[in-house]
């Protein structure tokens, strides 16, 4: 068969209403493929027989309620000679069809976000990749496990041929490697957003991303090449059968083919987004893109397009605009572009890109080595109206949409951040932004009119900004930065002088001469240059806050009190009071020589366990008494620390008495203070924390700030520790808290505690990013009273 080893365009395909997100070649029919679009529709295509060369719509699928973003197909099997396809979309759902009806045979739903990849292996194995964070496992109609360890969308997913391996690549930044549901390695080097992934032997796979860059990896975690030439984000990348040369594609309009390990050809097409690509058995490539049409390419001089479609196909190229923000044209000083003479010069290179000056225009051309001239392939404009430097699909919280609104409540106020699709429900969602944002529901009409009349005419792809904001009527507010007032020195907890552990009556030092914790050099290297920042003295907070304050002679009455309606078997002699009585002197000063005894600390433990009505003042002594180091290390070691605690965490329950869960908090966050109980707790991170986080909807401002203390004090522990998942846990429960928490100490707690977490670690950081934590204390930053609140929120925002 002649082959010119350049490709060239074979057909178009319409079909589709709107972008083609996904395609997949087909076993069955033969040299047939699938693609997949944001009209919801998935359609399978085969080849023409006769002389067009084209390809004609053989099925139709319907069963998602929202766009469609992925396809794959599952291996033939006997039940299904034919094999199926697989579906995924924002619909939260993946659809199975087969080849013998447009609807569903089944439906898979687990994921809570978008599934925007899949990837099918032996045996039926289906693998998908959400907006959740997550992965999942499916066989058949049931899935088997989740893998859980993204910190962001998770994007692209690929099953290796062999070995029971998976991939994992997320807006994280990451690429992970799974067997038997547990993470094996994680591949870090891109800079971005991890788009796609594809498998070239057992043992090496490609990545692309959106930092424009292409990676070769082993299995074992080496790099083993980048390549580079797209310009912006890459979207797609599919394998040749001899493993070395592929294709991708990206927002720069492009498909570039890979040979030998340089770009040997770029193809580029009258649209901004090239979604996706697959290869077929024949060797053609199949691209589809954001103006609904699918193209084909070949190397087979039989299976070109007839001269007219190649023409047809030109003149559109030329006919399209290219942002010079997007392409990857340089900057553009028109005034030093040659004319249209500059074209009787052959180009060095195939898909070598020349700008020259037509009148008042800037036009683009492309020199194609098969055909030995110029073919113009758009006018260059200024702008598009894009963001994030693409066409259109803005990335927010790692998800992406067409638009994202800046939304200014109060004029003045913190702004929010209003993200929608144009397949979306502008009620819908307009709903979804008050209810989240805790705004009052008779904006709702005024919110969706608003979104319906900044994307009247808009095509899908198409970002807007500088809207008129639906609640001030004003353009778009950008806060100005605030200078903040030097630190006082002030203990941020307690308000007394600095606060430095281990020392006693601390005195105020210089802001931004002594580091408040440790008493060395300064945190912030901005502290000694400037007066109007204010000093850092609030995070890393890595000693753990405690609940020292308590009235010993009230504790010791109420207890008294109590006991007399204690069960029989559990009621106190005069004896054992006088005892707890000594106990509370001894561990309220812990500086004493006295140390609490064997048979003290018995009688703390059996009290500990009366009736839950009558046991918070023995809580009380309890929370005073595990600071001391003796108690800390009895009630902790060994198995006795597991019962104990599962105890406490039984108080602590949901439907338990305010003041025990306000009291088990404060004892827990005490804990903290000996190795012992600190070992413990961090054992019993996930199950202690879980439980803790039920409390958050308790309308009780004490609980709060206990719950708040509590999750400071992990984020203490696991500061300097590679512990993401630990990490993960407490930005969670930070941002979750944040949603329901209106007690200023409590938030300023919680703020603390996020900035410890994502200090010096850019994955917490762009974890707390993707939760949109930023977007949750903005509102803080103006804060003057208490003037801790204003000041650590400023410096936890300049952080993310």
């Amino acid at each position: 068969m002649a082959s010119s080893n350049t490709y060239r365009l074979s057909c178009s395909v319409p079909g589709h209403e709107m972008d083609v997100r996904g395609l997949a070649s087909t076993s069955f029919p033969e040299g047939a493929f699938v693609s997949v679009s944001r009209d919801r529709t998935g359609r399978v295509w085969v080849p023409n027989m006769g002389p067009n060369r084209s390809f004609t719509e053989m099925h139709c699928m319907h069963g998602h309620t929202n766009f469609v973003s992925c396809v794959c197909i599952i291996a033939p099997n006997e039940t299904y000679p034919r094999g199926l396809i697989a579906t995924g979309g924002n619909d939260n759902n993946i659809c199975v069809f087969s080849l013998d009806r447009p609807d569903p045979l089944y439906i898979l739903k687990g994921h809570k976000n978008t599934v925007c990849t899949l990837s099918a292996g032996k045996f039926g194995t289906l693998l998908s990749g959400s907006w959740d964070t997550t992965a999942k496992v499916w066989l058949n109609d049931k899935c088997m496990m989740s893998l859980q360890g993204h910190t962001a969308a998770v994007w692209a997913v690929k099953i290796f041929p062999q070995q029971g391996l998976m991939l994992t690549g997320s807006a994280d930044k990451s690429i992970k490697l799974w067997k038997a549901g547990r993470c094996e390695k994680t591949y870090t080097g891109h800079e971005d957003c991890v788009r796609g992934l594809a498998v070239v032997n057992n043992t090496e796979f490609f990545s692309c991303s959106n930092d424009a860059s292409i990676r070769r990896w082993h299995v074992d975690g080496e790099c083993l090449q980048v390549y580079y030439g797209h310009t912006n984000y890459i979207y797609s990348i599919s394998v040749f059968p001899n493993g070395q040369d592929f294709i991708s594609t990206g927002e720069d309009r492009s498909i570039r083919i890979w040979k030998n390990g340089e770009c040997a050809q770029t193809i580029r097409l009258p649209a901004q987004s090239v979604w996706c690509c697959c290869i077929l058995d024949n060797g053609d490539i199949v691209v589809g893109a954001s103006d609904g049409i699918i193209r084909v390419f070949t190397e087979s001089d039989e299976r070109i397009a007839s001269a007219e479609d190649i023409k047809a196909f030109e003149n559109e190229l030329s006919q399209s605009t290219i942002d010079a923000k997007t392409g990857d044209l340089g900057d553009i000083k028109m005034e030093e572009l040659p004319g249209r003479e500059h074209l009787n010069e052959p180009g060095t290179r195939d898909g070598q890109t020349r700008l020259i000056k037509d009148g008042e225009m800037v036009q683009a051309y492309q020199w194609s080595v098969s055909d030995s001239h110029w073919v113009k392939i758009g006018d260059v404009v200024g702008s598009s109206g894009a963001t994030q430097q693409t066409s259109g699909r803005v990335l927010f919280e790692g998800k992406e949409y067409d638009f994202v609104f800046t939304i200014d409540v109060n004029e003045g106020g913190p702004s929010m951040k209003l993200p929608y699709n144009v397949a979306d429900d502008p009620w819908l969602t307009a709903h979804n932004f008050l209810e989240k944002n805790d705004l009052n529901p008779m904006f709702l009409d005024q919110v969706a009119n608003f979104i319906i009349e900044n994307t009247k005419g808009n095509t899908v792809g198409r970002t807007e900004t500088g809207h008129s904001d639906p609640f001030t009527g004003s353009g778009r507010y950008v806060p100005a930065s605030a200078g903040g007032s030097s630190a006082s020195g002030a203990d941020p907890f307690t308000g007394s002088g600095r606060y430095i552990p281990g020392s006693g009556p601390s005195t105020v030092a210089p802001a931004g001469v002594a580091d408040p914790f440790t008493g060395g050099s300064a945190y912030s290297s901005n502290a000694l240059q400037s007066t109007s920042a204010p000093t850092n003295i609030y995070f890393p907070k890595t000693d753990p806050v405690k609940f020292e304050q308590a009235n010993a002679t009230q504790i010791l009455a109420k207890l008294k009190e109590l006991n007399r309606g204690a069960p029989n078997e559990q009621k106190l002699s005069d004896d054992g009071i006088q005892k707890l009585e000594k106990l509370l002197s001894t561990v309220s000063n812990l500086n004493a020589a006295e140390k609490p005894t064997t048979e003290e600390i018995e009688i703390l433990w059996k009290t500990a366990h009366w009736p839950e009505d009558i046991v918070f003042p023995v809580l009380d002594i309890l929370r005073l008494a595990v600071r001391h180091p003796v108690v800390n290390e009895q009630f902790y070691s060994d198995k006795d620390g597991v019962q104990f605690c599962n105890h406490l965490l039984n108080l602590m329950g949901p439907q338990g008495k305010p003041a025990n869960q306000m009291l088990v908090l404060r004892t827990l966050c005490n804990s903290f203070a000996g190795q012992w109980g600190q070992t413990l707790l961090m054992s019993m991170r996930e199950t202690v924390m879980s439980q803790a986080m039920q409390l958050r909807t308790v309308n009780n401002k004490n609980i709060h700030v206990a719950l708040a203390t509590l999750v400071l004090n992990y984020a203490g522990c696991l500061h300097k520790v590679a512990d993401l998942e630990g990490k993960a846990q407490c930005l969670s429960m930070v941002s979750t808290i944040l949603e329901v928490v209106q007690d200023k100490e409590a938030v300023f707690r919680l703020l603390v505690a996020l900035g410890t977490t994502i200090g010096n670690d850019g994955t917490a950081r762009d974890l707390a990013q993707s939760l949109g934590v930023k977007s949750q204390i903005n509102k803080y930053s103006t804060v003057t009273d208490p003037a801790k609140l204003g000041e650590c929120c400023k410096l936890v925002l300049n952080q993310l």
